[in-house]
């Protein structure tokens, strides 16, 4: 019987990534992906292109509305999207609280219901700006709590999150996936996208997308708005 995988989608760029690694391995694939009161919803729409055209065996979405705790420039529209850089040491306001904890939580709940063992998700330890949830130390300690909170746990079965990602540089998983033939243009990372999901050019995660493509020697195929000079 094919081995499922329970992968965490949410329309960029490293978790499209993830998505091929996973098929690439030989895993039934089912994405998961959140409406969570972010900026844009573009994301879902592209997470959903996704998962179909890279041959997921399901897609589902969970609304999971994190806006009224606010804390975030992706969650609260009064705090604005930082285009400055990120000062070393400093945890940007891009980071949402607990987001990762909340989404694991419920790609584990599907995972049992999928009796699926592994939960693939993106996160980045090096291009991005020390987010608390994205270190290998968070991972281990969010893989041991689900085997032990978990029936399929108790039961024998051992859950692993896989982080395929998580100690590559952004040019190194471009030219992973390219190599798996993701099609780049498919995916949107921009904190700030517009509503057709194109690029604004300038926020943090659109100058470590450029810059990965051009570290990557691979022609960037991100759409920007038309007043984007990248």
């Amino acid at each position: 019987m094919q081995k499922k995988a329970v992968i965490l989608l949410s329309g960029g760029l490293d978790s499209a990534t993830v998505l091929a690694i996973a098929s690439s391995q030989g895993y039934e694939c089912h994405t998961i992906s959140f409406n969570y009161g972010q900026r844009h919803k573009a994301e879902l729409d592209f997470a959903a292109d996704l998962s179909s055209s890279m041959g997921a065996k399901s897609h589902r979405v969970v609304n999971v509305d994190m806006g009224p705790i606010g804390g975030s420039a992706l969650t609260d529209t009064r705090i604005d999207v930082p285009v400055s850089g990120v000062e070393d040491g400093d945890i940007p306001v891009t980071y949402v609280p607990a987001r990762n904890t909340v989404f694991l939580s419920y790609a584990l709940a599907l995972a049992e219901v999928l009796k699926s063992d592994d939960l693939f998700i993106g996160v980045n330890a090096v291009d991005y700006s020390g987010y608390p949830d994205c270190r290998q130390e968070y991972i281990d300690a969010f893989e041991k709590m689900a085997n032990l909170a978990t029936k399929i746990g108790v039961e024998g079965h051992t859950l692993n999150i896989q982080t395929p990602l998580i100690a590559l540089t952004k040019a190194q998983i471009i030219q992973m996936g390219t190599e798996l033939g993701v099609d780049y243009s498919l995916t949107v990372s921009c904190y700030q996208a517009d509503d057709l999901g194109r690029a604004c050019g300038v926020c943090d995660s659109c100058r470590l997308r450029k810059q990965g493509f051009e570290d990557a020697n691979i022609q960037d195929p991100t759409r920007y708005l038309p007043m984007t000079n990248p």
